[in-house]
C-alpha cells in the first residue's frame, strides 16, 4: 500500500536542514511534497521590499534544488493560499498538510483560514513551532503573564534555553532524504483535471519578474539561500577554525557590532527572517565557539550575541501576545503625541539628504544594499523621531520597503523601542547623531563609503556635520539643530497625558 502523500508548506522555513515541521512530516510518510505560495496580496503590498524579494527568490531556487536532491520536489504556486491550497490537497491526493507556525498577526489569520478551508475537504491539519528557541506560550511571569521587558524575559529565556540544550531538544534534526516524489501520471483523470487547473509556476520567478527588481545584491552582506546561511554562520562563529579568516568576528563582536565600517556582525538577519538557517543552528554555533574561545572577552562577545538572539524571540513573542503592536504604539498615550509630520523633512530623511552625514550614510547603504548596520538602524531611526519629530511609524514602513531583513516583529520593536512608545523602562532615549558618529565611525570610514561626495571633508566635520558651504558642495546643510530639536521632543513628550 502506498504511503500517504503529505504536502509541506514551506512559508519562512526556507531549508531542508533542521526544519521541525518537515522532519515531523518525513518521519510519518515518504511521500512528502513541498509547495510555496506567491501571493499576490504580499507581493502587492505597500511594503514589500525589492531586496527582501531577492533573497527570498534565490533561497527558493536553492531549496527546489534541495527537494530534487532529497527525492521529492518543491512545487510553486501563485496565488492566495487559503484558495490554491485545498485545491492542490485535493490534486494530489494529500492526507495531510502541514507547516510551521508563525507570530504575525496577518499570518495567524491566514492560518487559521487555511487550515478551516483544508479541513472543511477532508484534509488534516498540523502545525507546530520551528522559528524560536522556546515557544511564546511556554515563558511566562511568575503571575502567568507574557513579559513586557526585556530583562526578566532573558533570564528566563536563556534558563529555558540552557536547559532544552542540556535535554537534546536543541539538536539540529538532518535534512530528509529518500523521499517519494509525487507521480502526476499516476494520478486519476479527475485529480489529472485539477492538476491542470492549478496556478503552477514552472520555475522560480525573479524579484524583476515579479515586478520588483533589485539592483543591490552585490553589496548586501545577507547572502540568500540555506548553504550560504551554513556557511557564514561557520565563518562568523568558529574562530577562524576553517580558515576562512572571518572567524574571529564572534569573539571580537563585542565591540565589533557597533562599528559600522567593520564586517563585525553576522549579517545572518535575514537568513535567520526567511529560515535559511534555523534559531538552534545559530545557538548551538556560538555554544560550540566558547570551546575555543580563549579570553574573557570573547567568552563576553559569544555572551551578548546570544543575547541578540534573545532580542529577536522576545520581539516576536512580544507580537505573538500583543497582536495590536503591529498597528501602533504599546504606550497608549503614544496615540496623542503631536507629531509634526513635516513631509519634505521625512524624504531629506529617506534619500539621505538630511545634512547629517552619519544619518545620510547609513540611510544611503540601505538604499543601495537593503541592508543597514543596526547602530545605524538606532540612529537613524531616534533621529527620525526625535530630531525631525516624524511619525514613527513612517519609518517602520520606509524600513520595510528596503530591508532585506525586514521582519515585522524585529522592525517593529525596534522602531518602538527608538521612540520611546514601545516596551521600554527608560522612555526617553535619544541618539547624538554626532556623538554616535564620533564613537562608532572616529575616522568617518563608513561616512565616507556611503557619502563619496563628502571623501575631501575633514574627519571632524563630517562626524559634528558642521562642513563649510564651499567643502559642502551640493550635499544639503542640516535640516535641523540637534540641541534645539531635542528640547523640543521633550517638552512635547512632557505634555503627554500620563499613564
Amino acid at each position: 500500500m502506498a504511503p500517504d502523500r503529505w504536502l509541506f508548506w514551506h512559508r519562512r522555513d526556507l531549508r531542508l536542514g533542521d526544519n521541525l515541521g518537515l522532519a515531523a512530516a518525513a518521519a510519518a510518510s515518504p511521500a512528502v511534497t513541498g509547495v510555496y505560495v506567491f501571493d499576490p496580496e504580499w507581493l502587492e503590498g505597500v511594503d514589500l521590499a525589492p531586496a527582501r524579494l531577492w533573497f527570498l527568490c534565490e533561497s527558493l531556487r536553492e531549496l527546489q534544488q534541495r527537494w530534487r536532491q532529497a527525492g521529492s520536489e518543491l512545487l510553486l504556486l501563485k496565488g492566495r493560499p487559503v484558495d490554491v491550497l485545498p485545491r492542490l490537497a485535493e490534486a494530489c491526493g494529500a492526507a495531510v498538510v502541514t507547516w510551521n507556525r508563525d507570530v504575525e498577526p496577518a499570518a495567524r489569520q491566514r492560518d487559521r483560514q487555511v487550515a478551516s478551508a483544508l479541513q472543511a475537504r477532508g484534509r488534516r491539519v498540523l502545525v507546530d513551532w520551528d522559528q524560536l528557541l522556546v515557544p511564546p506560550e511556554e515563558i511566562r511571569t511568575g503571575s502567568g503573564e507574557p513579559y513586557r521587558v526585556y530583562g526578566p524575559f532573558l533570564r528566563n529565556w536563556r534558563g529555558q534555553v540552557t536547559a532544552r540544550d542540556a535535554a537534546g531538544v536543541l539538536t539540529p534534526v538532518a535534512a530528509p532524504q529518500g523521499l517519494v516524489g509525487l507521480d502526476r501520471a499516476a494520478l486519476e483523470p479527475g485529480a489529472q483535471a485539477l492538476w491542470q487547473d492549478l496556478p503552477l509556476l514552472a520555475a522560480v520567478p525573479t524579484a524583476g519578474e515579479l515586478g520588483h527588481p533589485f539592483d543591490g545584491a552585490d553589496l548586501c552582506p545577507c547572502r540568500p539561500g540555506e548553504q550560504a546561511a551554513a556557511a557564514q554562520l561557520e565563518a562568523f562563529a568558529d574562530g577562524g577554525a576553517s580558515g576562512s579568516g572571518h572567524g574571529a568576528a564572534l569573539f571580537a563582536y563585542e565591540p565589533g557590532r557597533n562599528i559600522p565600517s567593520e564586517a563585525g556582525t553576522s549579517a545572518l538577519s535575514a537568513a535567520l527572517s526567511l529560515g535559511c538557517l534555523s534559531p538552534r543552528q545559530a545557538w548551538l554555533a556560538s555554544e560550540a565557539a566558547r570551546l575555543t574561545a580563549r579570553s574573557d572577552e570573547a567568552l563576553a562577545s559569544i555572551t551578548v550575541w546570544q543575547q541578540e538572539l534573545a532580542w529577536r524571540e522576545f520581539y516576536q513573542h512580544a507580537l505573538f501576545h500583543f497582536p495590536e503592536l503591529a498597528d501602533g504604539p504599546y504606550r497608549p498615550q503614544w496615540r496623542q503625541f503631536p507629531w509634526d509630520n513635516e513631509r519634505s523633512w521625512f524624504e531629506a530623511w529617506r534619500l539621505g539628504l538630511t545634512g547629517m552625514p552619519f544619518v545620510d550614510a547609513a540611510m544611503r547603504q540601505l538604499t543601495a544594499s537593503g541592508w543597514m548596520h543596526n547602530r545605524c538602524r538606532m540612529v537613524v531611526a531616534s533621529f527620525l523621531v526625535k530630531d525631525l519629530i516624524c511619525d514613527w511609524r513612517w519609518g517602520e514602513t520606509a524600513f520595510m520597503q528596503r530591508l532585506v531583513d525586514g521582519d515585522l516583529a524585529a522592525n517593529n520593536g525596534g522602531w518602538q523601542w527608538s521612540a520611546s512608545s514601545g516596551m521600554d523602562p527608560k522612555p526617553l532615549r535619544i541618539f547624538n547623531p554626532a556623538t554616535q558618529a564620533g564613537r562608532f565611525d572616529a575616522e568617518a570610514s563608513y561616512i565616507r563609503t556611503w557619502l563619496p561626495e563628502l571623501a575631501h571633508v575633514a574627519t571632524a566635520d563630517l562626524i559634528s556635520g558642521e562642513i563649510a558651504p564651499l567643502e559642502r558642495g551640493d550635499y544639503p546643510a542640516p535640516l535641523v539643530d540637534h540641541r534645539l530639536q531635542q528640547a523640543r521632543f521633550k517638552a512635547l513628550y512632557a505634555g503627554l497625558p500620563k499613564p
